[in-house]
């Protein structure tokens, strides 16, 4: 092949060949060398840890978790109190003070029984049962100027607060609420909307049974009989003259309870709310009326 041949050759393929840029340019194999470092040496602040898991989800470590750590209570083993914290049901607390300035507002009905649901429509009180709020903790603050005469119902009360509803003549019950019924509680009308049944209160854990049937913090599982002799026991102790309830006037309403079982007052497990009709739809079924029995 003559050297005319060869050249018309080699500009053909020139020809055909794109032409050069930065697309299409690389370098000479092993001209570049990377040298490689570990993996907490990139200037991060995770000591080559990284973001994993929650950490990239913004699912943010509970309260008192040291990261994998041994935990304080651990460490320090003769101090128990902060085992289990995070499994420990709250109180948000609301003194009798705030209560009775919320009374003296008439932002509560004291005609009527008054419970969570009372309390939170009215605006002074809010609790959040997905951080383990398990309802209403009355406290004594206010006790000397608290002067109501109600029926109201509580999750915790101390007997300080027990003694200074009772000498006005009211009466107060303790009560558990499962984390579902007080979703309902906090915002009723949007459960109404929903269109579903009522359903049924659960009872308590086994650590909670002890308190609530115990007729001294008023439990609503306690016997009827025993808490009339432990109210007539606590007013002897703290020097005041206990009413007779049976001979006052609002009496039907101071004996007004909530079954073991019912979430809202005047209402049943079962029941469907349809708030567009404004009617109460109760079933019929002996299936569903022996599955929603009280």
């Amino acid at each position: 092949m003559g050297s005319r041949q060869i050249a018309e050759k080699s500009l053909s393929i020139l020809r055909s060949l794109p032409r050069i840029s930065l697309g299409n340019i690389r370098d000479n194999p092993g001209s570049k060398i990377t040298q490689k470092r570990g993996r907490g040496q990139h200037g991060g602040d995770k000591h080559g840890a990284g973001n994993k898991g929650g950490g990239q989800r913004q699912n943010y470590m509970r309260l008192g978790y040291e990261t994998g750590n041994n935990p304080f209570y651990l460490r320090v083993p003769h101090e128990n109190y902060y085992k289990g914290h995070h499994h420990r049901r709250q109180y948000p607390p609301l003194s009798l003070k705030e209560l009775q300035l919320t009374i003296d507002k008439n932002r509560v009905d004291i005609t009527k029984p008054i419970d969570i649901a009372s309390l939170v429509r009215s605006g002074v009180y809010n609790f959040n049962p997905d951080q383990k709020h398990y309802g209403i903790n009355l406290t004594d603050e206010g006790a000397d100027i608290f002067q109501a005469k109600l029926n109201i119902e509580v999750q915790w009360a101390s007997e300080e607060v027990i003694a200074a509803i009772e000498k006005n003549g009211g009466v107060i019950t303790t009560a558990y609420y499962d984390p579902h019924s007080l979703f309902l509680l906090k915002n009723p009308k949007k459960f109404f909307e929903t269109g579903q049944a009522i359903p049924r209160r659960m009872i308590p854990p086994s650590d909670a049974i002890e308190y609530y049937t115990n007729p001294e913090t008023r439990g609503y599982l306690a016997d009827p009989e025993q808490i009339s002799q432990a109210r007539l026991k606590l007013a002897q102790k703290y020097g005041y003259q206990l009413n007779n309830i049976q001979n006052d006037s609002i009496y039907n309403m101071l004996c007004e309870r909530k079954d073991p079982r019912q979430i809202f007052f005047g209402l049943e497990p079962g029941w469907v709310i349809n708030l567009k009709d404004e009617c109460i739809l109760k079933p019929k079924d002996e299936k569903l009326l022996s599955f929603y029995a009280i």
